[in-house]
Parts: C-alpha cells; sequence; structure tokens
C-alpha cells in the first residue's frame, strides 16, 4: 500500500447529524397521525419550520412554498431532513434547504430523481437562490410544473 492519506475520514458534520435527528424525528410523528390529518399537520410543520428560519432563509423559503403550492397543489408540503420539502404519492420531488442549515453561502431548490427535469444527458438538479423576483418565481414555478408533468 501507498503513504497515508493526507486527510481522513472524521464522520458526519454536526450539521448532517442534526439533518438525520430531524429526519427520524418526521417519521416518528408521521406515523403517529391519524390519516386524516397528516396533510394538514404536515403542512402546518412545513409553515412552522418556516417561521423559524432567519430572515433571509424565512423571506425565500416563504416565496418558495406560495409559488410551489400555488403552481403544483397536487405536491404535498412535508419536512424532509428539518427542511421544507413536497411530495407526490409520497415520493419527495423537490424541497427547500435554507443557507443556515449547512452553513452555506445561499440557499438552494434541490429536486429529486422523481422530479422529471430530464434534458438530454444531463440536467440541473439544484438551483442557488439569494432573491425570489417575478421572473424566480416564473422559473420557479415553470421547473416544478415539469418536474410533476
Amino acid at each position: 500500500m501507498g503513504s497515508a492519506a493526507t486527510s481522513t475520514y472524521e464522520g458526519f458534520t454536526a450539521e448532517e447529524r442534526a439533518a438525520m435527528k430531524d429526519h427520524a424525528k418526521e417519521l416518528r410523528t408521521a406515523a403517529r397521525r391519524s390519516p386524516a390529518d397528516k396533510a394538514a399537520e404536515a403542512e402546518r410543520d412545513v409553515l412552522a419550520k418556516i417561521a423559524e428560519m432567519q430572515d433571509s432563509d424565512r423571506i425565500l423559503a416563504e416565496r418558495v412554498h406560495a409559488v410551489i403550492t400555488a403552481c403544483a397543489p397536487a405536491l404535498a408540503p412535508k419536512l424532509w431532513y428539518g427542511m421544507p420539502a413536497y411530495a407526490l404519492d409520497g415520493k419527495i420531488v423537490c424541497h427547500f434547504q435554507s443557507a443556515a442549515k449547512f452553513k452555506t453561502r445561499y440557499a438552494t431548490l434541490g429536486f429529486s430523481d422523481q422530479a422529471k427535469l430530464d434534458e438530454g444527458t444531463m440536467w440541473a438538479a439544484a438551483f442557488a437562490l439569494t432573491e425570489v423576483t417575478a421572473e424566480v418565481e416564473e422559473r420557479i414555478s415553470a421547473l416544478v410544473k415539469q418536474a410533476v408533468s
């Protein structure tokens, strides 16, 4: 074998561990809910999580939530690893990741492999968000509509 590696694996970051704990809590909470209350409670959870965010992330998340729920009512809001997410038939299609959650420079709107954004052999699956303008709202709306088409 060769020389020792210059970096070593130190496990998950504190942010990653917190996200996993959030996800475990979300699963436990969802399992305790009655089927009739699940959708309404899940949306309340998303709105509560958005309300907890720092101002810059909260403003972005509120606009993203409003655009997604308006343009794709078939998507069900729910928490996913402590992030607002939107699912179709129980499978996550897209999610909002605040900049503060993972201490990044910008928030992102990410799409899962369930999203039908395929374009040739390579396409974007996440988009950086620094501001939600009318033009950005139109782009989000078009992407989400394409994702669920």
